[in-house]
């Protein structure tokens, strides 16, 4: 029983599927011995489907040749003869390379236009008639890039009006098909749109559901206005799962405004790879009958399964799509009997190319006794051709989903589908072909394997504890989510204006002066009230961290890892209330502050792991006799000095580092966000840590910073900050202070002046929303911020062009509000420097860019600085070479990849980079040439992890190992060896003896 219904009959779902099978099967024709050869082995069908996607982007024949000629490198099978053919001939010089290049364009457009009905809509609408003609409707899609900005959302609003508008009037000579243009409850519109969301907002994010769906539907009314005007019918588009939550709820609220309330030609669609499919189409349903009008549904199994599962683990999310074929099936059947059963609110379209799910759908239809109008079919342009045909002789509604644009932007799409056909699970490719029997492609779906209600905990190879996993980011399309951390930054403003004292050997100490934690994007709102350190009171505490040290050192390393382990448990127990006073204090919007959170965990969990393994005894020689122990140790008293933009991660892992190894802390934090540092002394404090192991000491750098750098009991400096402030420590520290019995050590973690390369075939969809995170999150104040931007060759005003329309309306204000890209810079200081550097801009290079401050940010009184972009920028410019720190971003220009890597190179520091590039060879030559400490290719600059991408930088960017990587550890310790000799009156033991 489903549903409350009864199960569809297996037989008639056999016989009817049958049916359908043998008039698919007489239909097919032969597949293409080259796409035969490329369905053999899976890593050639890949690199031939980055061919088709990066082809639009070429323009020389050469580079057509040269990009074959890399993606078909590796392949280990012999190509076809045509093929071999092609490469032998591009030898032969620019005439050879310019015949094989126009045979590889005229074979990809061919392919495009194979599942794409035109560019124009004049081929759009010539498709539209050719599809009636062939007693089928239609429902035109339009491709385009990825929408980075409002000028382009506005276009494809227009795009989408003028379309229904054209059709509209031509539709209205066409002659009425019932077949097509008749339900049991009347007329259907003959003009059928598919409209996306996310290309009428640039900024479409589930974290912000109210601006997200008021500048979406502001956007749509003009839209469904002319669809009415124009007796048209919309159908909304569902994309990846982060948006679905958002879509339903924008989708449901148009349609219950008082003009739109009324009509049945509105539609969305489902997909049933979700595993909370089911769920939504319960929602749905009941809004349907309160709403009072039907709605359409369109019942698809998802196209994004491989993105949707790899971004999950990458995330370390539940994965939202069912991991088996036969799980999404039989799901798509469950919803297909939820949906029939409640025709009297749903309009049902079936879309799928698979025999049994369309075979289910029909008996069941049968079963219910419903009209045969009830359920319309509905399958993409290009694929399964056979089966619409099939499916029209039996007098079924079938609908042809039609993509129209241009090539370029039409790519993505393109692969998307090429992938559908070729897939070794795709029903295409099974089902139409004749080597499998009717039975088994008939068979219902095997019922799910059932999953472990908790699967084992996999542990490292000693079973001490769990293996290292990256704590996950907080899921902001979920509303439980965004509810808790709204709720934390309520009860965090609550408690503002709070003092926090020194904590000097476990005693809270207060002093004669003190710090205001200011709000950056409200500068009147005081966070805190924090005492300044000074000299004696840092004196104080060195002495305090000298005195708990030997036992601190002599407590079992498992003793250590475990208080550290009951710290991170109270980390994640607050988060939100950690990353609320974060948003607050650092200016950082909410899922920047949730991030430094979870990093924060991250450097605990990882270091309490990596120092067990360090720190276990370690035997060297095997000679009888002997017994040589190397010995690992902490190195003393350890400084930390931490900055202001990570306020709780850094802090958390320079901290945890020196701690796990057995060392002693002093703690100053920034000037700026004294009071997160203070919540972290407090909850390692609750975790266990004993007095004086840990000592915090907020002040003034001038006074604090000055004497713990100096002072003779500190063993090792650990910065982060500025290279102006960390080589003054490097120079203070290799001098020999009164009464120190050690050379000083310094980590030193510095600025960076990053740069990405955009090669002249770059993807620029990705590539700009790539820089635009890079360059403009969190204001750009990150070490790894991309801060220059080096186009190769003729990219350089395609990508000018559509970077700056991105920035002109990133969204901009105070960090609390949860649609905030950028955010306040940390203090007027820094908003006054980042200032100069643009009236330089101005001066010295082209300004493409700079925004001005809306007046209702203005009034807020908060340190904002519009994003600016500069064109132009000359290699040896301030602008391209001094660390600005800000929203600050300069375009430069190289003739070739060459030039590009030069450039990038050519700088003091050496902290990250980035190369957007769809060229094998040159991703490679950046490997081996873009010499920096991170280097990210095809993806945002910032937002390293722990483990994954430990980070640190080379030249003047830092000394030291990586954070977070396997070897920082190191550098917390000391060696020593100890030998004894076993040798005993004749006898010899290997075996230590004492």
């Amino acid at each position: 029983m489903l549903w409350g219904g009864q199960e569809a009959d297996e037989a008639r779902i056999r016989s009817i599927g049958q049916e359908l099978l043998d008039q698919v099967r007489a239909d097919i024709a032969e597949t293409s011995g080259l796409a035969e050869w490329a369905f053999q082995d899976e890593a050639l069908k890949l690199q031939l489907f980055r061919l088709v996607d990066v082809l639009p982007a070429l323009g020389k024949d050469s580079e057509v040749v040269r990009h074959l000629r890399e993606y078909l490198a590796n392949a280990r099978l012999t190509p076809p003869a045509p093929v071999r053919l092609a490469l032998g001939l591009a030898r032969a010089g620019w005439i050879g390379e310019k015949v094989v290049a126009a045979a590889v364009r005229h074979t990809i457009r061919r392919l495009a236009r194979r599942f794409i009905v035109g560019s124009t809509p004049e081929e759009a609408i010539r498709a539209a008639r050719a599809a009636r003609r062939a007693r089928h409707a239609f429902t035109l899609d339009v491709l385009g890039e990825a929408c980075v900005s409002e000028d382009e959302a506005g276009r494809y609003q227009h795009a989408y009006i003028e379309l229904i508008e054209r059709l509209g009037r031509e539709a209205a000579r066409w002659p009425e098909e019932p077949q097509l243009d008749r339900a049991a409850w009347g007329a259907l519109p003959k003009v059928n749109i598919s409209v996306k969301f996310s290309a009428l907002y640039p900024y479409l994010d589930p974290i912000d559901p109210i601006g997200s769906g008021r500048a979406v539907k502001d956007r749509m009314r003009p839209i469904l206005r002319t669809a009415q005007s124009h007796g048209a019918h919309i159908q909304v588009d569902m994309e990846e799962r982060r948006l679905k939550d958002l879509t339903l709820g924008i989708f449901m609220e148009l349609c219950d405004e008082d003009e739109f309330r009324r009509s049945r030609h509105v539609g969305i669609a489902l997909q049933a790879y979700l595993r909370d499919a089911e769920a939504d189409a319960s929602r749905l349903t009941e809004w349907a009958r309160r709403r009072g009008a039907p709605v359409t549904v369109r019942l698809v199994k998802g196209a994004y399964w491989d993105y949707e599962t790899a971004r999950a683990r990458l995330e370390g999310w539940p994965v939202p799509v069912y991991q088996a074929k036969s799980e999404t099936d039989a799901c798509f059947e469950r919803l297909t009997h939820l949906l029939l059963e409640r025709a009297d609110t749903i309009d049902l379209a079936v879309g799928s190319h698979n025999i049994r799910s369309v075979a289910h759908a029909l008996a069941l239809r049968e079963q219910l006794g419903l009209p045969p109008s009830a359920l319309e079919n509905q399958v993409l342009y290009g694929m399964a051709g056979p089966l619409a045909r099939a499916l029209a002789e039996r007098g079924e509604r079938v609908r042809i989903y039609m993509p129209f644009g241009e090539l370029i932007p039409g790519m993505g799409y393109l692969v998307r589908r090429l992938l559908e056909n070729t897939s070794n699970e795709s029903f295409l490719r099974r089902g139409f072909s004749r080597d499998l029997p009717a039975e088994v492609l008939l068979d219902p779906p095997a019922p799910p394997v059932p999953q472990p209600v908790e699967a084992p905990v996999p542990t490292n190879a000693e079973g001490s504890l769990p293996r290292f996993a990256n704590e996950a980011h907080a899921d902001f399309a979920s509303a439980v989510v965004r509810q808790r951390f709204a709720t934390a930054l309520a009860a965090v403003r609550e408690q503002f204006g709070r003092e926090y004292p020194l904590v000097i050997g476990g005693a809270a100490v207060d002093s004669a002066e003190h710090l205001l934690a200011r709000n950056p994007s409200r500068p009147e709102e005081i966070i805190g009230r924090v005492a300044s350190a000074s000299a004696e009171d840092v004196d104080r505490a060195v002495a305090a961290a000298e005195e708990a040290f030997p036992g601190w050192r002599d407590r079992a390393a498992t003793e250590r890892a475990s208080v550290l382990g009951r710290a991170a448990h109270l980390m994640r127990a607050r988060r939100a209330e950690l990353a609320a006073w974060i948003v607050y204090e650092a200016g950082k919007p909410w899922p920047e502050a949730d991030a430094d959170v979870a990093e924060a965990v991250d450097f605990i969990e990882y270091y309490r792991r990596e120092a067990l393994e360090l720190l276990r005894p370690r035997r060297l020689g095997d000679l009888r006799g002997e017994v040589n122990h190397y010995l690992r140790e902490p190195c003393g008293v350890v400084a930390v000095i931490a900055p202001w933009n990570f306020p709780l991660a850094i802090v958390t892992g320079m901290t945890s580092a020196a701690l796990v190894m057995g060392n002693t802390v002093v703690l100053k934090p920034a000037e700026q966000t004294p009071v997160i540092a203070a919540k972290l002394m407090s909850l390692l404090d609750e975790a266990g840590l004993p007095p004086g192991v840990l000592n915090y000491v907020p002040g003034v750098g001038e006074v604090a910073g000055e004497r713990l750098v100096h002072h003779p009991g500190i063993s090792l400096i650990a910065f982060t900050g500025s290279r102006d402030v960390g080589t003054q420590i490097y120079a203070a520290a290799a001098q020999l202070a009164k009464g120190a019995r050690r050379l000083k050590r310094v980590i030193a973690e510095m600025g960076g002046k990053n740069a990405v390369i955009v090669d002249d075939d770059a993807d620029l969809d990705e590539t700009v929303q790539g820089l635009i995170a890079s360059a403009f999150g969190y204001a750009g104040q990150k070490c790894s911020a991309c801060s220059r931007v080096i186009a190769v060759g003729r990219i350089y005003e395609r990508l000018a062009a559509r970077l700056v329309a991105a920035a002109r309306t990133i969204p901009l204000g105070p960090a609390n509000e949860p649609s905030t890209i950028v955010g306040p810079v940390i203090e007027a200081a820094a908003a006054q420097r980042i200032r100069g550097y643009i009236e330089l801009g101005s001066r010295s290079a082209e300004p493409l860019l700079i925004r001005d401050l809306p007046p209702e940010i203005a009034a807020l009184g908060g340190y904002y600085v519009p994003p600016a972009i500069f064109g132009g920028v000359p290699p040896g410019s301030p602008l391209a070479q001094e660390e600005i720190f800000g929203p600050v971003l300069s375009l430069m220009r190289a003739r070739d990849f060459d030039e590009a890597l030069g450039v990038a190179t050519d700088v003091d520091y050496g902290l990250t980079g980035g190369v957007f590039s769809r060229s094998p060879s040159r991703l490679h030559a950046a490997r081996d040439r873009f010499r920096v400490g991170n280097l990210y290719l095809n993806r945002a600059i910032t937002g390293s992890l722990v483990s994954r991408q430990p980070f640190g930088g080379r030249l003047l960017s830092g000394v030291g190992y990586q954070a977070g990587g396997p070897d920082y550890l190191l550098q917390f310790i000391e060696t020593r060896v100890v030998t004894e000799q076993t040798l005993r009156r004749g006898f010899a033991s290997s075996e230590l003896a004492c």
